[in-house]
């Protein structure tokens, strides 16, 4: 798969500064994070940080869409 994948944050409990319910976020994949139940995010302070998976939900975007959010960050 080409192209940048995103999450959408589903809870942002004891995350609260960090995240934003509902806001896409681009992953930086990972593989250690992977195994250990965490997934690395570029997060509110533009920096990227590993969270626990169970915040957020998979999003399949259009890579037209990703394209585009790509260039406006």
């Amino acid at each position: 798969r080409n192209g940048t994948l995103y999450v959408v944050c589903v809870t942002n409990r004891g995350y609260r500064v960090s995240l934003v319910v509902r806001r896409l976020y681009p992953v930086i994949p990972d593989k250690d994070a992977e195994h250990r139940g965490l997934v690395r995010v570029v997060d509110e302070s533009g920096d990227d940080y590993l969270y626990p998976k169970k915040l957020f939900a998979a999003v399949d975007l259009p890579s037209t869409l990703t394209k585009k959010l790509a260039v406006s960050t």
